[in-house]
């Protein structure tokens, strides 16, 4: 793929800027093109994880295009340990409200699916985080991405120098991929949004915990080879109490009381950072995403629900990521 004299200056750019906020620039190594022309997003209230959920995530969906009937649903949250009394995985009853609005809107089949980056046995998490009453509760079906089937897959972008990776074969043939982060602050990445939350179909039975290899070979560069290879055909994000701090296990608890979805991963996750009283093109993968994954100008995204208002008080971050706030 050659450069061109605008990608040149807007790189030349944004290198000078990052050197001032000491963010790191990646030259683009991404083989296609994926943007749409524009994106969508929708940010929902919602105060607490009550029934209510049902009824305000059914009116969110209906705010998208979305047709997904007869087709296979994966959701994928974010189910990363327990810890208790922390607020570190997409909350069931969440998960489970959009497992039965995918449901009414005709799906084939939901499927709920994770490997945990941390806790090598799952099902020590789905027991101790409430996942395993929920799930067979309402016959919802689980798989392990850690020990599923695999599958040898080019990468569609080469920014760790890898040229494949084997995945599990349930999110491949997944007809519709749903990311479900809890919207959180990482000590190693800025933040950990909808396309960090994709480190979890990388399986640690081949890669190692948390996911070593995507680490060697660098968390940013890591979390575009896999967006570009693994495409999020949509986004549900809990930040009805978010994460702040040391995360992605160690942080407070944040009440932000706010579920964001969309269409693209790329507006979703600017739009959480400016939730979260972040500047995303300070954030390396956002920025550089940008370029071919998806939109984060809000010039190019259609935004409905409630405006992607910054905090009166940024979330707080370890000291190497204070050059993210954007104020």
């Amino acid at each position: 793929m050659s450069v061109t004299r605008r990608d040149f200056l807007i790189g030349s750019a944004a290198l000078a800027a990052g050197a001032t906020v000491t963010a790191p620039f990646l030259l683009p190594k991404y083989h296609l093109d994926q943007r749409p022309k524009r994106s969508r997003v929708a940010i929902l209230n919602a105060q607490q994880y009550s029934q209510q959920l049902d009824q305000i995530l059914a009116a969110g969906l209906r705010l998208f295009p979305i047709n997904i009937r007869g087709k296979t649903v994966l959701l994928k949250p974010n189910l990363v340990d327990y810890i208790p009394g922390n607020a570190i995985n997409t909350h069931p009853s969440l998960v489970l409200a959009a497992a039965e609005s995918f449901r009414r809107m005709g799906a084939k089949s939901v499927i709920v699916a994770e490997g945990p980056g941390h806790q090598r046995d799952t099902q020590l998490v789905l027991s101790q985080s409430g996942y395993e009453q929920c799930l067979r509760g309402e016959r919802i079906r689980f798989v392990d991405l850690n020990r599923d089937e695999l599958i040898r897959i080019p990468l569609r972008a080469s920014y760790t120098g890898m040229t494949h990776l084997w995945l599990p074969r349930t999110v491949l043939e997944a007809d519709f991929l749903v990311s479900m982060p809890k919207i959180k602050t990482h000590h190693w990445s800025g933040v950990t949004l909808s396309m960090k939350n994709m480190f979890g179909v990388v399986p640690g039975a081949r890669y190692g915990w948390p996911k070593n290899i995507l680490h060697w070979k660098g968390i940013q560069e890591s979390i575009l080879d896999l967006c570009a290879t693994v495409p999020v055909n949509f986004v549900i994000a809990d930040g009805i109490v978010a994460m702040e701090g040391n995360g992605p296990l160690n942080g407070s608890a944040r009440p932000l009381g706010k579920i964001v979805l969309a269409d693209d991963p790329v507006a979703a996750d600017a739009t959480c950072s400016r939730l979260m009283g972040f500047e995303p093109d300070r954030i390396v993968h956002i920025r550089e995403s940008a370029r071919f994954l998806g939109n984060a100008s809000p010039a190019l995204i259609d935004q409905v629900g409630e405006t992607a208002n910054a905090p009166a008080a940024p979330f707080q971050v370890v000291s190497e990521f204070r050059f993210l706030h954007a104020f």
